[in-house]
Formats: structure tokens, sequence, C-alpha cells
């Protein structure tokens, strides 16, 4: 599954330009330049996508807007995203007893500040069915 979310960019008067997400209308902030208000965006993004998982709110899939911008959350929050969504509604310990690891660790997996190594990552998703696939943008 791809995490990029679609965003409109506009003009601020006296300059700068102001970010909005099309999926999460929490989700905005500016910059001085295209550049700047990417990283940004990825960055807010990135803090808004980790905040919901943590409270345990729904996160929205991203929509198709093949014209716009988009951004992609960080490493960490993709991969704790990821893994929540192909755990599914199994308990959190039956991926613990899977993994043969505490209850701790598997929660470790599904924290977007926690950054899981790559080998616990294919691990967790070969016990989900899956397959962990790694690409660079």
């Amino acid at each position: 599954m791809n995490l990029v979310y679609p965003y409109t960019v506009e003009p601020q008067e006296g300059g700068g330009l102001f970010v909005q997400f099309l999926d999460i209308e929490e989700a905005f902030t500016e910059g001085a330049t295209l550049e700047e208000a990417a990283f940004n965006a990825a960055e807010v993004l990135s803090g808004i996508l980790a905040y919901r998982l943590e409270r345990g709110d729904a996160l929205p899939a991203p929509s198709l807007a093949p014209d716009a911008p988009c951004a992609a959350p960080s490493a960490e929050v993709q991969a704790a995203i990821l893994l929540r969504q192909a755990r599914g509604e199994r308990p959190l310990s039956e991926l613990a007893r899977a993994l043969e690891t505490s209850w701790a660790a598997a929660q470790r997996l599904e924290d977007p500040h926690h950054w899981p190594t790559l080998k616990q990552l294919d691990r967790a998703a070969r016990v989900l069915g899956k397959r962990l696939v790694l690409s660079l943008e």
C-alpha cells in the first residue's frame, strides 16, 4: 500500500504558500517556497498521523488526486500504520505469540516513534501473511 496523501498549495497575500491536505482537515502548514512547503507538508503529515495512531483514531485512506502534489509520512510512521492495518482485528497478543516475543515488543512495532529493524518488520510482515517491500524515491 502506498501512503502518499495529496494536498493543495495556495499562494498567500504577502508571500508564502499555504498547504492543506485533502484527507486530513487538521493537517496544514506553509512554506516560503514550493520545496519548503513540500518538506513542511511531510513533517506535519507525519505528526498528525502519529498522533492519531497514538490515540487509536481512525486513519483516512489517501484519496486519488493525480494532479495534486503528495506527501508521505516518515518511515517509522508508515511502518506503524502498515503493520496496524495488516494486523486488522487480530489482538496484539496474537502477533506477539506468533513472533515469539513479548506483548510490549510487539506493541513497539506499531509505535510511530519507534524505529523497528528491517528484520523485525520482515518477520512481522511474514507472520501477518504479507511481504515486506522497500522503495526509495
